[in-house]
């Protein structure tokens, strides 16, 4: 399964500059969240694929104008094609506003998905807008990623955790791939292409 991610910044190379052929071998979009609803609606109408979304910590006005044709996955687990994807979008609560959550509120809102959890047996990714503590983020509190994402991590083992919200912009710290555990952790920071199976998934990553 071919998998897109994307997030925090619009790619040109999709949006401005898209040539019919650039999605033809995409099987899913994942959105990590900070985005233009419509370059997400532009991505779901040309690829003609599923894209699923988690909000970030500036996607307020998604609840006015949402990415139309998109699948919000907040707080749930969606299926596609045998691979289960749990979403949990937001960042560290750094000001008043929609879409932060203290560790604490971060932590309730998974407690409140054992259900499904149960029922799935767990999940194949994790798709989250914030990294995981320690594991990508920043030192700075708004960017200071969550640690219940390194216990669903060490609990259920994933395949694949996919973030958003540090730029590969800030500096050199912030990597493209990491892994912890079992876990493969990709940085959707503005796009990203990678296979589901491949075993080599470093090396697999492509822009």
């Amino acid at each position: 399964m071919r998998i897109l991610v994307v997030a925090d910044e619009e790619s040109k190379y999709l949006w401005d500059f898209y040539e019919d052929g650039k999605l033809k071998d995409v099987d899913l979009i994942l959105s990590a969240g900070d985005l233009n609803p419509n370059y997400l609606s532009f991505l779901v109408t040309f690829s003609n694929v599923p894209v699923l979304y988690v909000r970030g910590n500036h996607d307020d006005k998604y609840e006015k104008t949402p990415p139309e044709g998109c699948i919000c996955i907040e707080d749930d687990i969606y299926v596609h094609e045998g691979v289960r994807i749990l979403g949990l979008g937001g960042s560290m609560r750094y000001k008043p506003g929609e879409n932060q959550y203290t560790e604490r509120q971060m932590r309730m809102r998974v407690r409140k998905l054992w259900w499904k959890l149960f029922r799935h047996k767990g999940f194949d990714i994790l798709l989250t807008h914030s990294p995981a503590l320690q594991l990508n983020d920043g030192r700075d509190l708004p960017h200071q990623g969550f640690r219940v994402f390194r216990d669903l991590m060490e609990k259920y083992r994933p395949k694949f955790f996919i973030h958003g919200h540090v730029h590969m912009s800030y500096g050199r710290q912030h990597k493209r791939y990491d892994k912890y555990q079992d876990t493969h952790i990709i940085n959707a920071y503005e796009r990203c292409f990678f296979d589901f199976e491949a075993e080599d998934v470093e090396n697999n990553l492509t822009r």
